[in-house]
């Protein structure tokens, strides 16, 4: 049944997943299914090539292949109608934050000077469309930039995108 449910995210997502999105999805935003069974079926579904791994990096992205769609066409019915409205509706509401999730990374460090370096970057498939690093004085500057980048990095990319191209 997990199996099933997990193909069905895929099916309806209808991109490729990363193994963080998958479990945020099925365990901690839902009870779909616990985090170490989630985790364990993943793999599975690999293992059986119901999935496959498009993009290897930090973030490793999976996508569902012929196989794993002719299962669940297969199967689809042995799943409650009540779980695949709920993931339906599930993710109708949050397919687009999570995508941007997936393509928006952020992080931060300390550097020998005592000031924090933040690496934003947004992700395509094959490689970054945007890789920028800022040198920022102090932990809470580099914290806020960190937390906002998902949010604003779509209209960060626009104005660069714009006022270099114009």
């Amino acid at each position: 049944m997990n199996k099933l449910i997990i193909l069905f995210v895929f099916d309806k997502m209808e991109s490729a997943l990363s193994e963080r999105t998958i479990v945020d999805m099925c365990s901690s935003a839902n009870n779909w299914m616990g985090y170490m069974d989630c985790i364990n079926i993943l793999h599975k579904l690999l293992d059986d090539n119901f999935i496959y791994v498009v993009a290897e990096d930090e973030d490793t992205l999976y996508t569902i292949t012929p196989d794993g769609r002719e299962t669940l066409a297969n199967f689809y019915i042995n799943i409650p109608k009540s779980i695949r409205e709920e993931i339906s509706i599930f993710i109708k509401k949050n397919s687009a934050h999570y995508r941007n999730r997936q393509e928006c990374r952020s992080d931060y460090y300390q550097n020998k000077d005592g000031t924090y370096t933040v690496s934003l970057k947004i992700l395509d498939k094959v490689q970054p469309i945007l890789d920028l690093k800022y040198v920022v004085p102090d932990k809470k500057t580099a914290k806020a930039i960190y937390k906002k980048w998902e949010d604003k990095a779509a209209d960060l990319y626009q104005v660069i995108y714009e006022s270099l191209c114009d």
